[in-house]
């Protein structure tokens, strides 16, 4: 089984015809980047001087993100260090984004993710469910129960760990087939390795959709949906349409795929075996597992708590709205995160993690969010969105609440297939807010078309980390990649209007 450092590295393994593009467009953007921002910042555009400054940064940061020539987080603190030197607004308000409750969502919640990765948790729950005497050895509910636990945990946890965990799995289990090919000379149809690692990367992004604090777009499209419309969307209230989209969105995904790459066999001999051994050496329940499992379901409690109440006595009484401000998700996170660090670990006087493993959390994604956060909150304080919002009125056709959901979630998934998901949720929901104010609509339901849209996106390698591992195990034909992200792209849109339009009267 690949060790974290080989699957790492697997996302690098590319061929050289995408080796070379992929050089091109990171230099690229070092001579687009400043290209585009000069234009921007010396054309006469009909703007306040703070909102035509922001213009030229904004513009700049995108092409940058798109590119990657700089590591994404670097080049958000550059655009929040521009506005300040270009006098867009003052320092406090420039980084006061970094200080939002949602930074410390993402902090608690990663440190919770990091004790499970670190303890095992997550493999203890992926091979507990393949063990089960349900699945045995057919292939097909190998394939269900696989991308099945996957996409639970990926709910949870980083999409990315998500996948680099179920890929060292995912691996085992190919390998396995492989030699027992060897001794019984029973074929296994070489696509059914395909769709094992595909499933892994889809499912993880699918699962992601599931929770608030299940892919970073989440919690970015929750703060803007808060700071630019007003709306709070609970963290059940969250789960109420995202549960439903990835239930929908896991069984196409796992039909398709069960469908267009069969093993070629009914059983696979010693599969359930083999599965077992493994689930055997994780040996038995540790005291650092037991901790990371109450502080993780404290975490839960406080997450769904006012959502509960709400059911019982309404978002609109005064009960609900105590809790609610004096129980935010942020200090849920931040309160199971703080009892990992006083509930017992493995050994003696040791702690269910220690501050140097939890410091290893993506810092990265946490400056990313605050920066592009930053940029979407000027926009709109200095008007510079609404005038991108009347201009893209101006040439779109008028199309109505349900005709600008469809458009947001296109666009999402059109940008989201060339840069990250990260940066296309920081780029699309302020906009799409915006032409919503501009046309007198109600922005909510767009501005979550997008942030759901913004984490699909399966086509090609560089999508997302999650496609890049799996590519780089040298079982995904980039072709077919690309016929079977298609699929789901096409079918992820659909589903999620569809949901949203349904399910929408229960977030008011």
């Amino acid at each position: 089984m690949p060790d974290f450092e080989e699957i790492i590295e697997a996302e690098e393994v590319i061929s050289p015809a995408e080796a070379r593009f992929e050089r091109w467009r990171n230099r690229a953007g070092f001579f687009l980047a400043p290209f585009v921002f000069l234009l921007i910042y010396f054309s006469p555009l009909n703007l306040k001087p703070e909102a035509h400054s922001l213009a030229a940064v904004i513009a700049a940061v995108i092409v940058l993100w798109i590119c990657e020539s700089l590591p994404m987080p670097v080049t958000a603190l550059i655009g929040a260090a521009l506005c300040v030197l270009l006098r867009v607004a003052p320092a406090k308000e420039v980084f006061a984004p970094y200080a939002d409750p949602l930074i410390f969502l993402f902090i608690g919640s990663f440190i919770l993710a990091r004790a499970i990765f670190l303890h095992d948790l997550d493999k203890r729950f992926a091979y507990g469910v393949l063990s089960l005497k349900w699945i045995g050895a057919r292939p097909s509910r190998i394939l269900f129960a696989f991308g099945a636990v996957t996409a639970f945990i990926s709910a949870w946890i980083s999409n990315t760990a998500t996948t680099a965990m179920m890929f060292a799995i995912g691996i085992s289990i190919i390998n396995f087939l492989l030699a027992q090919e060897k001794e019984t000379g029973v074929k296994i149809n070489r696509n059914y390795a395909t769709a094992l690692m595909l499933i892994t990367s889809f499912a993880a992004s699918v699962g992601g959709l599931a929770t608030p604090i299940g892919t970073p777009p989440n919690v970015i499209g929750l703060g803007f949906i808060r700071q630019l419309t007003g709306t709070e969307i609970s963290f059940f209230k969250w789960m109420l349409i995202g549960v439903p989209v990835v239930i929908v969105l896991y069984i196409f995904l796992y039909f398709y795929l069960n469908y267009l790459a069969p093993a070629g066999v009914k059983e696979i001999a010693g599969s359930a075996e083999m599965i077992r051994r493994e689930k055997e050496k994780l040996g038995a329940w540790t005291r650092a597992q037991k901790s990371t499992v109450i502080a993780f379901a404290v975490a839960v409690s406080f997450w769904v708590f006012s959502g509960l109440i709400a059911l019982f006595v309404g978002d609109q009484s005064e009960i609900y709205k105590a809790i609610n401000t004096r129980l935010p998700e942020a200090v849920g996170a931040i309160v199971g995160a703080v009892l990992l660090f006083l509930l017992p670990g493995n050994r003696q006087g040791e702690r269910a993690i220690t501050w140097n493993e939890a410091v290893k959390i993506d810092w990265g994604v946490i400056l990313l969010y605050g920066g592009g956060f930053a940029l979407g909150v000027l926009s709109f304080q200095t008007g510079l969105a609404e005038a991108m919002g009347r201009s893209f009125t101006a040439v779109l056709p008028p199309s109505g609440d349900f005709g600008l959901l469809i458009a947001s979630v296109i666009v999402a998934v059109l940008i989201s297939e060339t840069t990250s998901n990260t940066a296309s949720a920081n780029m699309v929901v302020p906009v799409v807010i915006a032409i919503a104010k501009a046309q007198g609509a109600d922005p909510l339901i767009p501005a979550l078309g997008a942030t759901f849209g913004a984490s699909l996106g399966f086509m090609l390698p560089v999508s997302t980390p999650c496609n890049a591992i799996v590519y780089g195990s040298g079982y995904v034909p980039l072709m077919k990649m690309v016929r079977y992200g298609i699929l789901l792209d096409i079918f992820g849109a659909i589903v999620i209007i569809v949901m949203l339009s349904l399910l929408a009267p229960f977030l008011r």
